[in-house]
């Protein structure tokens, strides 16, 4: 009976693999000793203030069903938030409260998504895009900007709808998850103007906003709102990642289209966890500040210590990753490499090609850890480049 039920699953889900980025972290998990530099996780708690209004929320009794798109003064704090950092002019109206950013992106894919539809995704990037657009029936169209240092350019754009007429959006992620590079405001403006000529819908994953170092974050939907579908969240801005509160925007027809999606999906996010979001929202304006600093302190030793080992990598310029190129002299297929480092030195980074075309030969190195624990994976790394040299 079983099998024979099988065969009547979605047929889509044949083509969808289990995420390799997890399977290999639950793997290594099981070592003692393990130094895991994996998941893109904050490694800061909570700040005090957020969890007290959570902890009040419940003591209050708000336990009970939500609004689907959130609660009224979430939304008008998340849209403020926004408009201020960004120079956005989002209404509570078209703010969406999901259950994080992976359903805020999943919404979107299902809601603008019919059988056969081309959506373009620059590569490397984070590999759930491909596997939400394959499951509602898309077909996900790479684009490798692994030439160009990860940097998505407007002639790139030319040949991408060139080839794909009728691609019908493309899919932004910036800073990036895994190569920690991000846009300028000009390269921003550049994409922007190339993309307005076009009829496409532009979905804009800016979760990792917050963390630039050397330049503010510029959103794309301050050039063209009228395209761009904005997600983001407060996962990693005020390490809530357990909340799992994420926000969408768009204009408000495209918003109210969203909420089908939303409301049948999930009917609305947790109550108690809104009102905490609420908070970090309104009360918490700089949390992110003073996690960002103590990123950058990590990038700046990383830099210097991986370059001295002889890894390169693009300029990291924001969220919490250094995308390295494994040397010449080390094993160049990344998930063999991988599970190499972890075997004889029991450090665990993620294999490069879990990202899509143009990261196979690099690995993905997390550096939301201690100061202290980044000082212990260079030292294994070093260990490691003297035991396969001999």
């Amino acid at each position: 009976m079983t099998n024979s039920l099988l065969q009547k699953m979605n047929r889509r889900l044949e083509y969808i693999k289990p995420s390799a980025i997890r399977a290999f972290d639950e793997k290594v998990s099981k070592v003692s000793g393990m130094l895991k530099l994996t998941l893109g996780e904050p490694d800061f708690d909570t700040p005090e203030h957020v969890k007290a209004a959570g902890m009040k929320a419940i003591e209050n009794n708000l336990t009970h069903y939500a609004p689907s798109n959130g609660t009224a003064d979430l939304k008008k704090a998340a849209a403020e938030f926004m408009n201020r950092h960004y120079h956005l002019n989002y209404t509570p109206e078209e703010t969406i409260i999901t259950v994080g950013a992976t359903e805020s992106l999943f919404t979107v894919f299902a809601s603008i998504i019919n059988e056969g539809d081309e959506i373009l995704v620059p590569t490397p990037t984070f590999p759930l895009y491909f596997s939400d657009i394959e499951v509602c029936g898309g077909k996900p169209v790479y684009l490798d900007t692994s030439e160009n240092n990860f940097i998505l350019t407007p002639e790139k754009l030319d040949e991408a709808f060139k080839a794909h007429p009728k691609a019908k959006a493309i899919v932004l992620n910036y800073p990036s998850n895994p190569t920690g590079v991000t846009y300028s405001r000009e390269q921003v403006q550049a994409i922007a103007d190339n993309l307005k000529q076009r009829d496409v819908f532009v979905i804009s994953d800016e979760i990792y906003a917050q963390i630039t170092f050397d330049q503010p974050h510029t959103s794309i939907a301050e050039f063209i709102p009228e395209q761009t579908i904005l997600v983001s969240g407060v996962s990693k801005s005020h390490a809530m990642t357990g909340w799992r509160i994420g926000t969408l925007q768009a204009p408000l027809a495209i918003i109210r289209e969203l909420s089908k999606v939303h409301q049948f999906t999930v009917t609305a996010a947790a109550t108690m966890n809104m009102a905490a979001a609420e908070e970090a929202f309104t009360k918490g304006f700089d949390d992110g500040a003073k996690m960002r600093e103590e990123y950058q302190k990590r990038r700046d030793y990383l830099e210097k210590a991986l370059t001295d080992l002889g890894f390169s990598y693009a300029k990291p310029t924001g969220a919490f990753y250094l995308f390295m190129k494994i040397p010449e002299d080390m094993e160049q297929d990344s998930f063999k490499f991988c599970y190499d480092l972890a075997d004889k030195v029991k450090l665990a980074v993620i294999a490069g090609a879990s990202f899509g075309p143009g990261g196979e030969g690099y690995v993905r190195l997390s550096y939301a850890a201690s100061m202290a624990d980044l000082h212990e994976a260079v030292n294994r790394l070093l260990q490691y480049k003297k035991m396969i040299s001999k």
